[in-house]
């Protein structure tokens, strides 16, 4: 199963593609798409669903796993990460590609055993099981391979029907 796993933003969107065969994880490719700050919001948008569906189109994922949202204290910026999902999730749609929703804390649990764990455990973590040597840059990327992770340990997310 190839896994697409995706950390959701406007500036940055971490991407990790990982195949996965039950019992052990190949990293394909992982990376970050970027948009520039001070670019009409729109136009940033369109990068990201423009970058998104070439990569669906490249790597032909199975799945994707994405980060659920929540609101912390700045709803602003909440808003617009949740409009950057929503030209990510359409993407996926787009492309006729399953997507399953996970919470930070599934992803901790499924990665390091705790779902409590701070950011550089996971990001450990994701290393060790990928077998890479450094741990993944941008941290967004480190992410979104967790989220692949996390989707092949697990496969029991939300699936956004189609």
């Amino acid at each position: 199963m190839r896994i697409l796993g995706i950390d959701p933003g406007y500036a940055i969107v971490g991407y990790g593609i990982l195949d996965y065969d039950g019992y052990k994880f190949k990293p394909v490719t992982f990376g970050a798409i970027t948009t520039e700050a001070g670019t009409d919001f729109a136009l940033r948008l369109k990068v990201i669903c423009d970058d998104m569906g070439t990569l669906l189109s490249a790597y032909k994922p199975d799945v994707m796993s994405i980060e659920k949202l929540f609101f912390n204290t700045n709803i602003t910026t909440g808003i617009d990460v949740a409009e950057a999902r929503g030209v990510i999730l359409l993407a996926a749609v787009n492309a006729g590609v399953p997507i399953y929703e996970y919470t930070p804390l599934q992803v901790k649990q499924s990665v390091v055993g705790y779902g409590r764990a701070e950011k550089q455990q996971v990001m450990e973590m994701t290393r060790k099981i990928l077998g890479l040597v450094k741990t993944p840059k941008p941290d967004d990327a480190a992410d979104a391979l967790a989220l692949a992770i996390c989707h092949g340990h697990n496969k029991t997310g939300i699936e956004i029907p189609k």
